[in-house]
């Protein structure tokens, strides 16, 4: 009868006793990689951007008066009618940060995902530094899962910042009161969080598929502004595929196609429709890129 096949820990205590007690699960915790992240320069400037983007847009209203917006195409993608947040986004706080989030959404938002996420694997790769994470020795799923777990909290702290900040700003400069709508009526003031607080989670699940391709660029290259700088770009061949009329039904297959979907959320009947394939269609890619990501960093040979 053949000996019972050994865990790769025991054998690594029964090879070498000094590393008893080395439990892979224990390598780079999640707080410690949180923690680097957090003070790095690119995070702090990230953060520095986002909040400042409020203010800069309160002193354009102030400087232009009342914005008077041409079309808000917030709605039209993801089976929601049109409407335009430009022209109401003075009336209160609920309103203005609806606006940040409508103006940043479609590429601004994207960035902080792509760099998170792009930066992450092949910024260790770009220092030399990857190959000796893995010689500590952090398994190589333990280390791309702590690095992705961070990237994504990270990349929802952005989108979170952007509009509490939005509120803090809307309420001194516009008061507090119920979301105006363009098409006609309001939502109550009580309401207003909560429809807000879905909003960013569409955006955040919509931008799955920049972190997807993102991170698993991340794992292909030794460059990080490549996996950043691909990530952008390969979103940006999409919104302009989506408006490429001529693909038809096709389009319903681009993520992009529902980017905007939330505005189905500030209408006063909330509208799934268009969240949920649109939620759909983000969550496939992204797990079909993850995946990638995992399977080639597993068979890679790491040299940097």
């Amino acid at each position: 009868m053949s000996a019972p096949v050994q865990p790769p820990e025991a054998r690594v205590e029964a090879e070498h006793p000094e590393a008893a007690g080395y439990r892979a699960g224990r390598t780079l915790p999640l707080r410690v990689e949180a923690m680097r992240q957090l003070r790095r320069r690119r995070t702090l400037l990230m953060a520095g951007i986002l909040t400042a983007l409020p203010f800069i847009l309160i002193a354009a209203f102030a400087i232009g008066g009342t914005p008077d917006g041409e079309d808000g195409g917030g709605g039209g993608r993801g089976g929601g009618s049109r409407i335009n947040l430009m022209d109401v986004a003075t009336e209160s706080a609920a309103n203005f940060a609806a606006t940040s989030l409508f103006v940043s959404a479609g590429f601004l938002l994207v960035i902080p995902v792509a760099l998170f996420c792009g930066d992450t694997v092949a910024s260790e790769a770009s220092w030399s530094s990857l190959r000796y994470l893995l010689a500590a020795p952090v398994p190589r799923v333990r280390l791309l899962w702590s690095k992705l777990v961070v990237a994504l909290g990270f990349s929802l702290a952005a989108m979170v910042l952007l509009p509490v900040v939005a509120l803090a700003a809307g309420t001194a400069a516009y008061g507090w009161g119920p979301l105006k709508l363009p098409t006609g009526g309001a939502l109550a003031a009580g309401d207003t969080i909560p429809r807000l607080a879905l909003v960013v989670a569409f955006i955040f699940v919509s931008q799955l598929v920049t972190a997807g391709l993102a991170f698993w660029l991340s794992t292909k290259t030794d460059a990080p502004l490549g996996a950043v700088g691909g990530a952008v770009g390969l979103t940006i061949v999409g919104n302009v595929l989506d408006a490429v009329t001529a693909l038809g039904s096709w389009r319903d297959f681009l993520p992009a196609h529902w980017q905007f979907a939330w505005a189905d959320a500030l209408q006063p009947e909330l509208e799934w429709g268009g969240m949920i394939k649109g939620a759909a269609i983000s969550v496939t890619y992204a797990l079909i890129l993850f995946a990638l990501a995992f399977r080639g960093f597993s068979r890679k040979d790491i040299v940097s």
